[in-house]
């Protein structure tokens, strides 16, 4: 299927658009997802993703917590840690937002890039808990990208860290929560 060049860039405008309220919607005062994006293509690129595969991861960088603004939870807003069941709630953001991207008509790939963007290396991610390279790369990837985002820009219950308060998280982390490949491959590019 062929596109005009004007609905691709109509396309980009809705996805931006929606991305923004995304981020205000979760407190963020600054590009959240884009900036997502931004470090993701370029962990994507150095590790040799197709553009077709970062095509794709872009576009779930962008709209990966939109689980997040369906749900409409007020607590998201306030400045304090989530209770217990608040936070099992809170989970439900992956599946509510790939089910959310599927009705928008985005491809099959960024539905599941939607649904796994908190997956865990080790497998105590969600919602599926996925191990190691069962994780797409891209969904590592977004994984990755967003926790640095989070721990680098001011949150509604907390202050941001520093480059490399948030550069010793991922260490420490990296082969937990994060593919070491991909947590090397930033440093590297840092």
């Amino acid at each position: 299927m062929q596109t005009s060049a004007a609905t691709d860039t109509k396309f980009d405008e809705q996805l931006l658009d929606l991305s923004s309220r995304i981020d205000a919607y979760e407190g963020y005062s600054h590009a959240h997802g884009l900036q997502i994006a931004e470090i993701a293509e370029s962990i994507g690129q150095r590790l040799g993703m197709s553009p077709h595969d970062r095509y794709f991861m872009h576009h779930a960088a962008l709209l990966h917590d939109v689980g997040e603004i369906v749900m409409k939870r007020p607590y998201l807003s306030e400045s304090r840690v989530l209770t217990e069941v608040e936070r099992q709630d809170m989970q439900r953001h992956s599946v509510i937002g790939e089910q959310d991207v599927a009705k928008r008509g985005l491809p099959r790939s960024v539905q599941l890039l939607v649904r796994w963007h908190h997956e865990w290396w080790n497998g105590l991610g969600y919602p599926d808990r996925l191990v190691g390279e069962q994780i797409p790369l891209a969904a590592r990837i977004i994984r990755f990208a967003d926790t640095y985002s989070a721990i680098t820009n001011d949150r509604p219950n907390r202050r941001a860290a520093s480059t490399d308060t948030a550069k010793q998280y991922l260490r420490e982390f990296a082969g937990l929560e994060f593919d070491p490949l991909v947590v090397k491959t930033f440093l590297d590019i840092e």
